[in-house]
């Protein structure tokens, strides 16, 4: 026999940090994305994180952090200044939104 429970599911936004009520969702989710693509690369490269800080001018410390997604403290511009210095091209484009009740986005693509 099986048992039913009533289960209320809620459809996501697709941005964790704004559906948990956080202050400034998209610069959260662009910087853990940011973080992700950092921690893949040097996992790619076979890196401790001492070589990965020696190689991204920064501390092992700082490492740990933006792997471990503890990004308060580090800017956009800090991520991606670390993006290229593990060789990577960051490219920012403006563009008007799509609908008018679009708001205000930061997406990350890779």
């Amino acid at each position: 026999m099986t048992e039913e429970n009533d289960v209320k599911v809620t459809r996501g936004s697709g941005n964790v940090f704004a559906d948990l009520g956080l202050p400034n969702p998209r610069e959260r989710q662009a910087k853990a994305r940011l973080s992700i693509l950092i921690e893949n690369l040097i996992d790619a490269r076979g890196w401790s994180q001492t070589e990965a800080a020696r190689h991204m001018g920064v501390t092992q410390s700082d490492v740990s952090n933006i792997v471990n997604g503890r990004l308060n403290g580090y800017s956009m511009e800090r991520l991606f200044n670390c993006l290229t210095a593990l060789g990577q091209t960051v490219e920012i484009g403006v563009m008007p939104t799509e609908r008018e009740n679009d708001e205000e986005r930061v997406l990350v693509t890779y």
